[in-house]
Protein backbone atom coordinates (compact mmCIF):
# COMPACT_ATOMS: atom_id res chain seq x y z
CA UNK A 1 0.00 0.00 0.00
CA UNK A 2 1.36 3.36 -0.76
CA UNK A 3 1.94 5.93 1.86
CA UNK A 4 0.82 9.26 0.43
CA UNK A 5 0.05 11.06 -2.52
CA UNK A 6 3.15 13.78 -3.38
CA UNK A 7 2.82 17.02 -5.84
CA UNK A 8 6.52 17.69 -6.50
CA UNK A 9 7.11 21.12 -8.00
CA UNK A 10 11.12 21.56 -9.97
CA UNK A 11 12.00 23.62 -12.91
CA UNK A 12 14.53 21.43 -13.42
CA UNK A 13 13.45 18.31 -15.62
CA UNK A 14 16.58 15.94 -14.54
CA UNK A 15 15.70 17.26 -11.03
CA UNK A 16 12.63 16.62 -11.24
CA UNK A 17 13.08 13.23 -12.56
CA UNK A 18 15.90 11.90 -9.87
CA UNK A 19 13.24 13.55 -7.21
CA UNK A 20 10.19 11.50 -8.18
CA UNK A 21 12.52 8.28 -8.68
CA UNK A 22 13.42 8.45 -5.29
CA UNK A 23 10.06 9.00 -3.44
CA UNK A 24 8.68 6.67 -5.42
CA UNK A 25 11.24 4.23 -4.17
CA UNK A 26 9.89 4.79 -0.77
CA UNK A 27 6.69 3.67 -1.29
CA UNK A 28 4.98 7.05 -2.42
CA UNK A 29 2.85 8.02 -5.29
CA UNK A 30 4.21 11.42 -6.79
CA UNK A 31 2.91 13.65 -9.24
CA UNK A 32 5.74 16.09 -10.97
CA UNK A 33 5.30 19.62 -12.31
CA UNK A 34 7.67 22.31 -14.13
CA UNK A 35 6.16 25.19 -12.44
CA UNK A 36 3.91 26.70 -9.56
CA UNK A 37 0.98 27.80 -12.22
CA UNK A 38 0.74 23.74 -12.99
CA UNK A 39 0.95 22.62 -9.24
CA UNK A 40 -2.13 25.31 -7.93
CA UNK A 41 -4.13 23.55 -10.78
CA UNK A 42 -3.15 19.73 -9.71
CA UNK A 43 -4.05 20.68 -5.95
CA UNK A 44 -7.35 22.42 -7.06
CA UNK A 45 -8.14 18.61 -9.02
CA UNK A 46 -7.00 16.37 -6.21
CA UNK A 47 -5.84 15.64 -2.89
CA UNK A 48 -2.34 15.27 -1.75
CA UNK A 49 -0.80 14.80 1.03
CA UNK A 50 2.39 16.69 1.01
CA UNK A 51 4.32 19.30 -1.39
CA UNK A 52 7.70 19.66 -2.26
CA UNK A 53 8.68 22.59 -4.11
CA UNK A 54 11.83 24.15 -5.40
CA UNK A 55 12.50 27.62 -4.21
CA UNK A 56 13.63 28.92 -7.42
CA UNK A 57 11.68 28.63 -10.29
CA UNK A 58 10.41 31.47 -13.12
CA UNK A 59 7.26 33.25 -12.54
CA UNK A 60 6.01 31.30 -9.53
CA UNK A 61 9.01 30.16 -6.80
CA UNK A 62 8.46 28.70 -4.20
CA UNK A 63 7.53 31.14 -1.79
CA UNK A 64 4.96 32.58 -4.11
CA UNK A 65 3.00 29.18 -4.53
CA UNK A 66 3.83 28.44 -0.77
CA UNK A 67 1.87 31.99 -0.54
CA UNK A 68 -1.76 30.76 -2.59
CA UNK A 69 -1.14 27.43 -1.14
CA UNK A 70 -1.88 28.80 2.67
CA UNK A 71 -4.35 31.23 0.97
CA UNK A 72 -6.43 28.32 -0.22
CA UNK A 73 -6.35 26.93 3.36
CA UNK A 74 -5.58 23.36 1.53
CA UNK A 75 -3.72 22.04 4.95
CA UNK A 76 -1.23 20.66 2.45
CA UNK A 77 2.04 20.72 3.82
CA UNK A 78 5.04 22.10 1.89
CA UNK A 79 8.41 21.55 1.61
CA UNK A 80 10.79 24.02 0.20
CA UNK A 81 14.44 22.73 -1.41
CA UNK A 82 16.87 25.25 -2.30
CA UNK A 83 20.32 25.36 -3.74
CA UNK A 84 20.03 29.29 -3.15
CA UNK A 85 19.43 29.24 0.63
CA UNK A 86 20.09 32.30 2.69
CA UNK A 87 19.06 32.77 6.37
CA UNK A 88 16.30 35.03 5.43
CA UNK A 89 14.74 33.22 2.32
CA UNK A 90 14.60 30.20 5.24
CA UNK A 91 13.15 32.06 7.90
CA UNK A 92 10.59 33.99 5.37
CA UNK A 93 9.69 30.30 4.55
CA UNK A 94 8.70 29.11 7.76
CA UNK A 95 7.10 32.10 9.04
CA UNK A 96 4.89 31.41 5.85
CA UNK A 97 4.10 27.78 7.02
CA UNK A 98 6.71 25.64 4.98
CA UNK A 99 6.65 22.76 6.74
CA UNK A 100 10.84 22.64 6.36
CA UNK A 101 13.36 24.60 4.67
CA UNK A 102 16.11 22.48 2.88
CA UNK A 103 19.05 23.72 1.28
CA UNK A 104 20.84 21.30 -1.82
CA UNK A 105 22.94 19.13 -2.15
CA UNK A 106 21.42 17.27 0.90
CA UNK A 107 21.44 12.92 2.00
CA UNK A 108 18.51 11.23 1.00
CA UNK A 109 18.07 10.77 4.52
CA UNK A 110 17.36 13.80 5.51
CA UNK A 111 14.61 14.40 2.75
CA UNK A 112 13.12 11.06 3.46
CA UNK A 113 12.75 11.73 7.18
CA UNK A 114 11.16 14.80 6.74
CA UNK A 115 8.87 13.91 4.40
CA UNK A 116 7.70 11.08 6.69
CA UNK A 117 7.45 13.49 9.35
CA UNK A 118 5.26 15.71 7.17
CA UNK A 119 2.94 13.99 5.81
CA UNK A 120 2.39 11.90 9.29
CA UNK A 121 1.69 15.13 10.91
CA UNK A 122 0.33 17.22 7.88
CA UNK A 123 -3.69 17.70 7.80
CA UNK A 124 -5.25 16.08 5.36
CA UNK A 125 -7.14 18.34 2.71
CA UNK A 126 -9.92 15.81 3.72
CA UNK A 127 -10.01 16.68 7.54
CA UNK A 128 -9.18 20.51 7.10
CA UNK A 129 -11.25 22.83 8.75
CA UNK A 130 -13.35 25.04 6.23
CA UNK A 131 -12.03 28.63 5.23
CA UNK A 132 -15.52 29.87 7.09
CA UNK A 133 -14.18 28.47 10.67
CA UNK A 134 -12.40 30.33 12.76
CA UNK A 135 -8.58 30.43 13.25
CA UNK A 136 -8.77 27.23 16.38
CA UNK A 137 -8.75 28.57 19.53
CA UNK A 138 -9.44 27.75 23.20
CA UNK A 139 -12.76 27.18 23.66
CA UNK A 140 -13.47 27.27 27.36
CA UNK A 141 -15.79 28.41 30.24
CA UNK A 142 -13.70 26.79 33.38
CA UNK A 143 -12.38 29.42 35.63
CA UNK A 144 -9.08 27.57 36.09
CA UNK A 145 -8.61 27.66 31.97
CA UNK A 146 -9.64 31.78 31.81
CA UNK A 147 -7.77 32.26 34.50
CA UNK A 148 -4.79 30.58 32.97
CA UNK A 149 -5.44 32.76 29.54
CA UNK A 150 -5.46 35.59 31.32
CA UNK A 151 -2.00 34.22 33.02
CA UNK A 152 -1.12 34.03 29.37
CA UNK A 153 -1.50 37.46 28.20
CA UNK A 154 0.02 38.83 30.97
CA UNK A 155 3.32 37.15 30.35
CA UNK A 156 3.40 37.22 26.76
CA UNK A 157 5.36 39.71 25.72
CA UNK A 158 8.10 38.89 27.98
CA UNK A 159 11.18 36.77 26.70
CA UNK A 160 10.74 34.55 29.95
CA UNK A 161 10.81 30.78 29.44
CA UNK A 162 7.46 29.15 29.78
CA UNK A 163 6.39 25.37 30.78
CA UNK A 164 3.48 24.05 29.67
CA UNK A 165 2.88 20.89 31.66
CA UNK A 166 -0.27 18.84 31.44
CA UNK A 167 -1.80 15.19 30.05
CA UNK A 168 -1.40 14.37 26.57
CA UNK A 169 -4.62 16.01 24.58
CA UNK A 170 -4.86 18.80 26.95
CA UNK A 171 -3.85 21.22 24.23
CA UNK A 172 -0.39 21.96 25.28
CA UNK A 173 0.29 22.79 21.93
CA UNK A 174 -2.63 24.92 21.36
CA UNK A 175 -1.94 26.79 24.68
CA UNK A 176 2.21 27.81 22.85
CA UNK A 177 0.49 29.23 20.25
CA UNK A 178 -2.06 31.15 22.08
CA UNK A 179 1.19 33.04 24.07
CA UNK A 180 2.68 33.59 20.65
CA UNK A 181 -0.10 35.22 18.97
CA UNK A 182 -0.76 37.14 21.85
CA UNK A 183 2.98 38.71 21.97
CA UNK A 184 4.59 41.10 20.31
CA UNK A 185 6.73 38.45 18.50
CA UNK A 186 2.85 37.21 16.76
CA UNK A 187 4.34 38.41 12.92
CA UNK A 188 7.33 36.35 13.41
CA UNK A 189 7.76 32.51 13.01
CA UNK A 190 6.41 30.12 15.18
CA UNK A 191 8.56 26.45 14.98
CA UNK A 192 7.98 23.78 16.91
CA UNK A 193 9.78 20.13 17.50
CA UNK A 194 8.68 17.32 18.53
CA UNK A 195 11.58 16.09 20.94
CA UNK A 196 9.77 12.20 21.61
CA UNK A 197 9.63 11.92 17.51
CA UNK A 198 13.10 12.89 16.42
CA UNK A 199 16.38 10.47 16.74
CA UNK A 200 18.59 11.17 18.92
CA UNK A 201 21.38 12.15 16.32
CA UNK A 202 18.95 14.28 14.75
CA UNK A 203 17.86 16.13 17.58
CA UNK A 204 21.23 18.23 18.17
CA UNK A 205 21.23 19.24 13.98
CA UNK A 206 17.48 19.44 14.02
CA UNK A 207 17.55 22.29 16.68
CA UNK A 208 21.17 23.96 16.13
CA UNK A 209 21.54 23.09 12.90
CA UNK A 210 25.32 21.76 10.87
CA UNK A 211 27.63 22.58 8.70
CA UNK A 212 28.80 20.85 5.30
CA UNK A 213 31.01 18.35 6.36
CA UNK A 214 30.15 18.24 9.80
CA UNK A 215 29.00 14.38 9.69
CA UNK A 216 28.70 11.69 7.23
CA UNK A 217 25.82 13.10 4.43
CA UNK A 218 26.23 16.65 6.09
CA UNK A 219 26.32 17.40 2.00
CA UNK A 220 25.85 21.47 2.91
CA UNK A 221 24.62 23.87 5.84
CA UNK A 222 21.42 23.54 7.37
CA UNK A 223 19.64 25.70 9.52
CA UNK A 224 18.71 24.18 12.88
CA UNK A 225 15.05 25.06 14.07
CA UNK A 226 16.25 27.94 16.56
CA UNK A 227 17.70 29.94 14.21
CA UNK A 228 14.58 29.54 11.93
CA UNK A 229 12.50 30.98 14.21
CA UNK A 230 14.93 33.41 14.84
CA UNK A 231 13.03 36.65 16.49
CA UNK A 232 9.72 34.53 16.99
CA UNK A 233 8.98 31.23 19.25
CA UNK A 234 10.33 27.87 19.49
CA UNK A 235 8.19 25.00 21.12
CA UNK A 236 9.79 22.27 22.27
CA UNK A 237 7.31 19.82 22.76
CA UNK A 238 7.83 16.60 25.03
CA UNK A 239 11.33 18.68 26.57
CA UNK A 240 11.33 15.46 29.33
CA UNK A 241 12.61 13.15 26.26
CA UNK A 242 15.47 15.24 25.05
CA UNK A 243 18.78 13.03 25.93
CA UNK A 244 20.94 14.14 29.06
CA UNK A 245 23.74 15.00 26.98
CA UNK A 246 21.99 17.75 24.60
CA UNK A 247 19.93 19.32 27.86
CA UNK A 248 23.31 20.80 28.63
CA UNK A 249 23.68 22.20 25.78
CA UNK A 250 20.04 23.53 25.23
CA UNK A 251 21.14 24.70 29.02
CA UNK A 252 23.93 26.75 27.43
CA UNK A 253 21.36 28.12 24.66
CA UNK A 254 19.16 29.41 27.12
CA UNK A 255 21.78 31.77 29.69
CA UNK A 256 23.93 33.08 26.54
CA UNK A 257 21.47 33.31 23.67
CA UNK A 258 23.23 31.60 21.23
CA UNK A 259 23.49 28.66 19.71
CA UNK A 260 26.63 26.06 18.04
CA UNK A 261 25.70 24.21 14.69
CA UNK A 262 27.28 21.00 14.87
CA UNK A 263 30.53 21.59 12.96
CA UNK A 264 30.40 25.20 13.52
CA UNK A 265 33.30 27.27 13.94
CA UNK A 266 31.67 30.51 15.81
CA UNK A 267 28.64 30.68 18.29
CA UNK A 268 25.19 32.41 16.25
CA UNK A 269 23.58 34.80 18.61
CA UNK A 270 19.90 34.27 18.52
CA UNK A 271 16.80 36.26 19.94
CA UNK A 272 14.05 33.34 20.46
CA UNK A 273 11.22 33.27 23.04
CA UNK A 274 11.15 28.82 24.39
CA UNK A 275 8.07 27.29 24.99
CA UNK A 276 8.66 23.86 26.59
CA UNK A 277 5.71 21.48 27.23
CA UNK A 278 5.63 17.81 28.33
CA UNK A 279 3.20 15.36 29.21
CA UNK A 280 5.81 13.29 31.89
CA UNK A 281 6.20 14.32 35.56
CA UNK A 282 9.45 15.94 35.46
CA UNK A 283 10.06 16.73 39.21
CA UNK A 284 10.24 12.66 38.91
CA UNK A 285 12.52 12.63 35.80
CA UNK A 286 15.10 15.11 38.14
CA UNK A 287 14.87 12.48 40.76
CA UNK A 288 15.86 9.68 38.27
CA UNK A 289 18.65 11.73 37.26
CA UNK A 290 17.10 12.01 33.38
CA UNK A 291 16.41 15.73 33.64
CA UNK A 292 18.97 18.14 34.80
CA UNK A 293 17.89 20.20 37.10
CA UNK A 294 19.25 23.49 36.54
CA UNK A 295 17.77 22.96 33.09
CA UNK A 296 14.16 22.51 34.72
CA UNK A 297 14.67 25.88 36.72
CA UNK A 298 15.79 28.16 33.40
CA UNK A 299 12.58 26.26 31.42
CA UNK A 300 9.75 26.58 33.98
CA UNK A 301 10.57 30.38 34.90
CA UNK A 302 6.57 30.66 33.72
CA UNK A 303 4.72 27.71 35.19
CA UNK A 304 1.61 26.65 33.43
CA UNK A 305 -0.30 23.42 34.18
CA UNK A 306 -3.23 22.52 32.34
CA UNK A 307 -5.96 20.73 34.04
CA UNK A 308 -7.50 17.29 32.62
CA UNK A 309 -10.72 16.83 30.99
CA UNK A 310 -12.35 15.47 33.67
CA UNK A 311 -11.47 18.54 35.69
CA UNK A 312 -13.41 20.50 33.18
CA UNK A 313 -16.55 18.97 32.33
CA UNK A 314 -17.94 22.65 32.30
CA UNK A 315 -16.24 22.65 29.07
CA UNK A 316 -17.82 19.69 27.52
CA UNK A 317 -20.93 20.94 26.04
CA UNK A 318 -19.23 24.00 25.03
CA UNK A 319 -16.48 21.88 23.06
CA UNK A 320 -18.90 18.93 21.76
CA UNK A 321 -20.91 22.27 19.91
CA UNK A 322 -17.66 23.59 18.53
CA UNK A 323 -16.54 20.08 17.00
CA UNK A 324 -19.85 19.56 15.53
CA UNK A 325 -19.74 22.59 13.82
CA UNK A 326 -16.50 22.19 12.71
CA UNK A 327 -17.00 19.00 11.48
CA UNK A 328 -20.16 19.77 10.05
CA UNK A 329 -18.39 22.04 7.56
CA UNK A 330 -15.80 19.19 6.72
CA UNK A 331 -18.16 16.52 5.96
CA UNK A 332 -20.94 18.99 4.76
CA UNK A 333 -23.25 17.76 7.44
CA UNK A 334 -26.28 19.76 9.38
CA UNK A 335 -26.09 18.02 12.80
CA UNK A 336 -27.50 20.68 15.03
CA UNK A 337 -26.59 19.22 18.90
CA UNK A 338 -26.69 16.94 21.12
CA UNK A 339 -29.70 14.98 22.62
CA UNK A 340 -30.20 15.51 26.54
CA UNK A 341 -28.85 11.30 26.55
CA UNK A 342 -25.98 12.33 24.61
CA UNK A 343 -24.75 15.05 26.85
CA UNK A 344 -24.93 12.89 30.02
CA UNK A 345 -23.27 10.06 28.38
CA UNK A 346 -20.52 12.47 27.63
CA UNK A 347 -20.14 13.86 30.95
CA UNK A 348 -20.27 10.38 32.49
CA UNK A 349 -17.00 9.61 30.71
CA UNK A 350 -13.07 9.76 32.31
CA UNK A 351 -11.54 11.13 29.32
CA UNK A 352 -8.05 9.57 29.77
CA UNK A 353 -7.49 11.07 26.22
CA UNK A 354 -8.79 14.67 27.51
CA UNK A 355 -9.99 17.46 24.27
CA UNK A 356 -8.27 15.13 21.42
CA UNK A 357 -10.52 12.09 22.28
CA UNK A 358 -13.90 14.44 22.70
CA UNK A 359 -13.39 15.63 19.66
CA UNK A 360 -12.14 12.11 17.91
CA UNK A 361 -15.78 10.90 19.96
CA UNK A 362 -17.44 14.12 17.92
CA UNK A 363 -16.12 13.45 14.62
CA UNK A 364 -17.26 9.61 14.47
CA UNK A 365 -20.51 11.17 16.09
CA UNK A 366 -21.36 13.78 12.82
CA UNK A 367 -20.72 10.77 10.79
CA UNK A 368 -23.07 8.91 12.42
CA UNK A 369 -25.81 11.01 12.82
CA UNK A 370 -29.19 9.96 10.83
CA UNK A 371 -31.16 12.69 12.14
CA UNK A 372 -30.58 16.40 13.29
CA UNK A 373 -29.16 15.65 16.56
CA UNK A 374 -26.48 13.21 17.99
CA UNK A 375 -27.75 10.66 20.63
CA UNK A 376 -26.17 8.41 22.60
CA UNK A 377 -25.32 5.63 20.19
CA UNK A 378 -23.81 7.57 17.79
CA UNK A 379 -21.24 8.39 19.98
CA UNK A 380 -19.71 4.80 19.93
CA UNK A 381 -18.01 4.97 23.82
CA UNK A 382 -20.30 2.00 24.74
CA UNK A 383 -16.83 0.02 25.99
CA UNK A 384 -15.43 3.15 27.44
CA UNK A 385 -18.72 3.36 29.67
CA UNK A 386 -18.91 -0.43 30.37
CA UNK A 387 -14.80 -0.73 31.44
CA UNK A 388 -15.49 2.34 33.77
CA UNK A 389 -18.28 0.22 35.53
CA UNK A 390 -20.98 2.92 33.75
CA UNK A 391 -24.07 1.37 32.00
CA UNK A 392 -24.75 -0.82 29.08
CA UNK A 393 -26.26 0.19 25.59
CA UNK A 394 -28.35 -2.71 25.66
CA UNK A 395 -31.05 -1.08 23.60
CA UNK A 396 -29.34 -1.00 21.04
CA UNK A 397 -29.13 -4.33 18.44
CA UNK A 398 -25.66 -5.69 18.32
CA UNK A 399 -26.21 -5.77 14.38
CA UNK A 400 -26.81 -2.37 14.74
CA UNK A 401 -23.02 -1.47 16.00
CA UNK A 402 -21.72 -3.58 13.72
CA UNK A 403 -22.98 -2.03 11.24
CA UNK A 404 -21.97 1.11 12.43
CA UNK A 405 -18.71 0.14 12.98
CA UNK A 406 -18.52 -0.73 9.65
CA UNK A 407 -19.87 2.14 7.76
CA UNK A 408 -17.74 4.17 10.24
CA UNK A 409 -14.38 2.26 9.48
CA UNK A 410 -14.72 2.28 5.66
CA UNK A 411 -16.10 6.23 5.65
CA UNK A 412 -13.07 7.02 7.43
CA UNK A 413 -10.63 5.28 4.99
CA UNK A 414 -12.59 7.14 2.60
CA UNK A 415 -11.74 10.36 4.18
CA UNK A 416 -7.91 9.14 4.70
CA UNK A 417 -7.12 8.02 0.78
CA UNK A 418 -7.22 4.50 2.42
CA UNK A 419 -4.41 5.44 4.61
CA UNK A 420 -4.41 2.94 7.72
CA UNK A 421 -2.41 4.38 9.62
CA UNK A 422 -4.07 7.84 10.01
CA UNK A 423 -7.93 6.18 9.74
CA UNK A 424 -6.59 4.36 13.09
CA UNK A 425 -5.63 7.44 14.84
CA UNK A 426 -8.89 8.68 14.11
CA UNK A 427 -11.10 5.61 15.23
CA UNK A 428 -8.79 6.08 18.15
CA UNK A 429 -7.75 1.50 17.48
CA UNK A 430 -4.52 -0.10 16.69
CA UNK A 431 -3.81 -0.39 13.25
CA UNK A 432 -3.50 -3.77 13.82
CA UNK A 433 -7.27 -3.48 15.35
CA UNK A 434 -8.08 -1.98 11.85
CA UNK A 435 -6.32 -4.40 10.01
CA UNK A 436 -8.44 -7.22 11.73
CA UNK A 437 -11.41 -5.96 10.94
CA UNK A 438 -11.42 -5.17 7.37
CA UNK A 439 -9.88 -8.99 7.56
CA UNK A 440 -13.39 -9.97 9.03
CA UNK A 441 -15.34 -8.07 6.58
CA UNK A 442 -13.36 -9.33 3.86
CA UNK A 443 -14.10 -12.60 4.95
CA UNK A 444 -18.13 -11.52 5.82
CA UNK A 445 -18.31 -10.77 2.15
CA UNK A 446 -16.47 -13.51 0.21
CA UNK A 447 -18.65 -16.31 2.59
CA UNK A 448 -21.68 -14.36 1.25
CA UNK A 449 -20.27 -13.97 -2.33
CA UNK A 450 -19.57 -10.36 -2.01
CA UNK A 451 -16.11 -10.66 -3.87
Amino acid sequence: MRKGNILVVEDVHQERIALCEVLKGWGYRVTAVSNGGSALKKLKAQNYNLVISDFRMPELNGLELLRKVNAEKTGVPVIIISGYGTVESAVEAMKLGAFDFILKPFAPKILKFVTARAIKGGVSPSLRADSELPEPSIITKNPQMLDLLELAKTVANSKAAVLIQGESGTGKELFARFIHNQSSRRDKAFVAVNCATLPEGLLESELFGHEKGSFTGAVSRRLGKFELAGGGTILLDEISEMNIHLQAKLLRVLQESEIDRVGGQHPVPINTRVISTTNRDIEAAIRAEKFRVDLYYRLNVIPIRLPPMRDRKDDIALLADYFIKKYNKIDGRNVKGLTKDALQTLMRMHWPGNVRELENIMERAVLLCRGELVDKDALFVEEKLNAAGGPEFSSIPAGSLKEMEKRMIFHTLDQTNGNRTHAADILGISVRTLRNKLNEYRETMSASGGL
